[in-house]
């Protein structure tokens, strides 16, 4: 099961957004569609990522000022994986990819810069099980 790759499982149709998406319409965009993280693209290629958790965290704490960018707040540090990668490759970069905060729970999936899927811990444990 883990030598199956990357691609045969990963989600294709990704919901994203884009850089000059005010923040609070892009958490509205991740409680509506019920997922944890929001790749950000510009013509067709990764350049950031927001999460459910640091956004609204953050917006409760009120950190954000009116008319903040989704540009301004995101992570631009990526931690991806390819479509050719194994799940085992996938379990392991999540797990190196995880802060001392929480855990890392979806990857992007690039070939090259270009953003052609996400698969999450989901996805792997459906897969597994």
């Amino acid at each position: 099961m883990l030598e199956k790759k990357v691609k045969e499982i990963m989600t294709t149709d990704v919901i994203t957004t884009s850089l000059d998406v005010d923040v609070v319409n892009a958490f509205e965009k991740l409680m509506e569609y019920k997922i944890s993280s929001l790749p950000v693209v510009e013509d067709d290629k990764l350049v950031g990522i927001i999460t459910a958790t640091d956004v609204g965290h953050n917006l409760i704490l009120d950190k954000y000022e009116l008319g903040t960018s989704v540009d301004e707040i995101m992570i631009k540090s990526v931690v991806t994986v390819s479509p050719e990668d194994t799940l085992e490759t996938a379990i392991n970069v999540m797990k190196e990819g995880a802060s001392s905060s929480g855990i890392l729970n979806q990857l992007p999936v690039v070939e090259g810069d270009k953003l052609v899927g996400i698969i999450s811990d989901g996805d792997i444990i459906q897969e597994i099980f």
